[in-house]
């Protein structure tokens, strides 16, 4: 391959702003991904990720930003499975499957009663080479929030996560974090909304931080593993389907389960030699 060749993906506008938006959005989904993955969120992500959708017909039926709706009904989803999982029998993840299910079999009913001119792969799927100069700073914004209380506030989200009765002792107010996460989550899953859609939101709130815990052991270490890991896996994605013609969200998410595996196989091999070492040394 020649280097014109090479660097022609960077040459189209639309490639340009594919890769910007891939940044700005890889750093907050990888912090987040850490705290969903050490709180056993991973579900909670699916969820909020999968109910925005009605709320994105409704605020186009409304005339109001899609963002907007989006951002209510991922609260709506967070606090509904909050308040019945913890006001019934049923378990979180079973109430969570049941919330966002329904949300989002309303939302496929809404969409398909209206007359619309929204295509639905769009905002389910993500359209990275159809952002604008909107979508940029509107992820911009959203992802420069959230990284920031991230990365000032996450000795007391990680507190939290590990022994909430502890975090209590110490002083933390655990309502708020509690629900400073889900807000943060809802606004992380709108951030993404443009470009990695709906769908495939949950594959970056899950796979960075999954990946790293199986790379490093603690947990600074980790989120500075799940940024480098998503950055470079958003980035080489996008600039993969260029070259092999698919849409680049699928393609991303194709790289990081690509690494993740690589990952697991990598840790996999280092326990059995520690386990063989162990075995040798007290023979």
């Amino acid at each position: 391959m020649s280097l014109d060749t090479a660097l022609m993906p960077f040459q189209f506008p639309f490639m340009q702003n594919a890769f910007l938006i891939a940044v700005i959005v890889a750093v907050p989904t990888a912090l987040l991904s850490c705290f969903l993955v050490l709180k056993g969120w991973a579900l909670m992500g699916d969820a909020v990720s999968h109910a925005v959708l009605p709320g994105v017909v409704l605020a186009w039926i409304a005339g109001i930003p899609l963002i907007v709706g989006a951002f209510a009904a991922g609260m709506v989803c967070a606090l509904s499975t909050g308040f019945l999982s913890h006001n019934s029998r049923v378990k979180r993840d079973t109430v969570m499957g049941v919330v966002f299910s329904g949300m989002f079999g309303v939302g496929i009913v809404l969409y398909t009663a209206i007359t619309t001119d929204q295509h639905l792969d769009h905002i389910l799927f993500g359209n990275m080479l159809g952002v604008g100069t909107d979508d940029l700073l509107t992820a911009g914004a959203i992802s420069l929030a959230v990284t920031v209380v991230l990365a000032l506030k996450w000795k007391d989200f990680l507190l939290h996560a590990f022994d909430p009765a502890q975090a209590q002792a110490s002083g933390l107010a655990t309502g708020l974090l509690h629900y400073g996460l889900l807000v943060i989550l809802s606004l992380t899953i709108v951030a993404t909304l443009s470009s990695v859609g709906i769908i495939l939101a949950v594959g970056l709130l899950i796979a960075p931080g999954a990946i790293a815990f199986l790379w490093v052991r603690s947990f600074g270490a980790m989120m500075l593993v799940a940024v480098g890991v998503t950055i470079i896996a958003m980035v080489a994605g996008t600039y993969l389907s260029f070259f092999i013609d698919s849409a680049p969200a699928p393609t991303i998410i194709l790289v990081l389960t690509g690494v993740f595996v690589v990952a697991f196989v990598r840790r996999e091999l280092l326990t059995r030699a520690a386990s063989r070492r162990t075995v040798t040394a007290q023979a």
